[in-house]
């Protein structure tokens, strides 16, 4: 299985781009979040890969992060949510968006991607929940390396160092949570809850944040 690639640009679509890795052509379908931060045409990129394969056919999907990865795989396990759609729901809230919205249960924010009806957008909170905490601790997972021309598709990531703060300071926060105690279910809400009110803070905020949300009441 491939599961990063990393070249050159050839040209990008409206839902995918094809990259030149040695000579060979890789269609790769992102969602609208991955493809907008995509360098242009010409330039050097990796990505994170999984390839979905049908009797008559081979897609591969392309990821800046292993969580936006894992998250397209766990959407499309739910009924009634393909590959395209599972692309829909995470171009329109991002990895963090959607572990926050899996966590809080706002299924109306998973219903605002495009062919996601109410319906499928309940199952996909209610069937997910469960396991929004493991895949938000995730977040501290580094991205692909940038690509340079000399790249061959490889089988695993090259260690980089930067990470995104927010998904970092996320996913931080949920271990020092749950190393507390907390139930991985109710941390992982709360963790969502304070970031999505501040998604600046740093980890030591969020705890103290969260804390607060989950100090019983009354």
């Amino acid at each position: 299985m491939i599961g990063r690639i990393a070249g050159r640009i050839d040209y990008r679509a409206s839902d995918h781009v094809l990259i030149d890795v040695r000579g060979v052509g890789y269609l790769v379908y992102c969602s609208e979040r991955t493809l907008a931060a995509l360098p242009g045409a010409g330039e050097h990129t990796a990505l994170y890969t999984d390839i979905l394969v049908r009797e008559d056919n081979l897609q591969l999907f392309g990821f800046t992060s292993m969580v936006e990865k894992e998250w397209h795989r766990l959407l499309m396990s739910i009924q009634g949510v393909g590959a395209k759609a599972a692309l829909a729901i995470m171009g329109t809230l991002g990895p963090e968006g959607v572990g926050r919205a899996i966590a809080l249960g706002d299924w109306n924010a998973v219903k605002a991607a495009k062919g996601i009806g109410p319906k499928t957008a309940q199952r996909v909170v209610n069937e997910l929940k469960d396991k929004a905490p493991d895949v938000m601790a995730m977040g501290t997972t580094p991205p692909p390396a940038a690509a340079v021309p000399d790249d061959e598709v490889i089988e695993t990531p090259a260690p980089v160092t930067s990470v995104p703060a927010s998904a970092s300071a996320q996913a931080e926060a949920l271990s020092a949570l749950t190393n507390l105690g907390y139930a991985p279910g109710e941390a992982a809400s709360a963790v969502a809850q304070a970031a999505g009110e501040a998604p600046e803070a740093d980890t030591s905020a969020l705890i103290r944040a969260a804390l607060k949300l989950l100090a019983p009441k009354g």
